[in-house]
């Protein structure tokens, strides 16, 4: 039994958005030190705002000044900050309804231990030093002990010079990938240049890559079996969009291939051909590069083209 393989992987992107005119002026407010909420048809102040009534969908554009201190609904702490979390120092995640609102805002307080926040205690926004037109222009809120609550929500008209009008946000998910025995004993195989798959005890098809377990039958899978490496492209898509940070040129051909001996296609890339001459039916092999631990793309290996019938059952 090989070792039981695990790898952090990092998803990573960023998230574009156009603002509609009651965002727009929700993060253009913050950058201006001012939070804005909307008013329902219903009378109630939401912060943060939205675009259309949650009771009625109707749209809603009554917008509304709100205090910059509140008091704290609910809080949770977190004794060990993430990279890029708000504060680098242990802090309280925190829910405050500003004074003026009647719904809670999500943010960080900054406090020196869980003792020190409580539901019900009152706090207030600490700006950031340099404002752009986002939450995070919200520094965080701090513990406040002035004037009892403000009163309610002024009307304002949410207009600003220079307005914020789209955001980009940085979207990322880091986590450790444990692919199981299955796919650990696959992956070290691959590492040796040879494919393998594994064959189910009931319907005795073999799956590559395996996991493990047979996806029409349910049942485990152990018994090992080397297939390919010569396959054949059953179907395919040409890309022509350049994936960000991608070293790869469009337009290229990403392919479903039935690798000899297996019952289930798996993608790769199609190399070593013009796109435009990729085609059903046609044989290819995998391409090793350098100390690659899977093949890089599969090229055509020049065999005569496979007939539809010994591949139409893998579409």
């Amino acid at each position: 039994m090989p070792e039981i393989l695990t790898a952090p992987l990092t998803v990573s992107f960023p998230f574009t958005r156009s603002l509609g005119p009651v965002q727009s002026a929700f993060l253009t407010g913050l950058r201006e030190r001012t939070v804005l909420g909307v008013r329902t048809t219903d009378g109630r102040i939401l912060v943060p705002p939205v675009e259309y009534d949650p009771v009625t969908a109707e749209e809603i554009r009554d917008l509304a000044e709100v205090a910059p201190t509140g008091t704290v609904t609910t809080w949770a702490w977190n004794p060990a900050p993430r990279d890029n979390q708000p504060l680098r120092t242990p802090f309280a995640w925190v829910l405050v309804r500003l004074d003026g609102a009647d719904t809670a805002l999500l943010h960080v307080l900054d406090a020196p231990g869980p003792h020190a926040v409580r539901t019900g205690m009152r706090v207030r926004i600490r700006w950031a030093p340099e404002r752009t037109g986002a939450i995070t222009d919200i520094g965080c809120f701090e513990p406040y002990e002035g004037e009892e609550r403000a009163g309610p929500a002024v009307p304002h008209d949410g207009v600003f010079d220079d307005p914020v009008t789209g955001i980009v946000t940085p979207a990322r998910l880091d986590y450790t990938y444990t692919p199981g025995r299955a796919l650990s004993r696959h992956l070290a195989a691959l590492a040796e240049h040879r494919i393998t798959g594994e064959r189910c005890p009931s319907c005795r098809k073999v799956h590559v890559p395996p996991r493990g377990v047979c996806p029409t039958c349910g049942v485990p899978t152990t018994e090992q079996t080397q297939v390919g490496p010569h396959g054949t492209v059953t179907t395919f898509c040409v890309v022509n969009i350049k994936a960000r940070g991608a070293g790869i040129e469009v337009p290229y051909v990403y392919a479903h291939i039935a690798l000899d001996g297996a019952d289930l296609a798996l993608h790769a890339r199609i190399g070593g051909i013009p796109y435009d001459e990729v085609r059903m039916g046609m044989r290819v092999a995998p391409v090793w590069t350098g100390d690659a631990r899977h093949p890089d793309h599969y090229r055509p290996t020049g065999e005569p083209d496979a007939g539809y019938d010994t591949y139409k059952e893998l579409l």
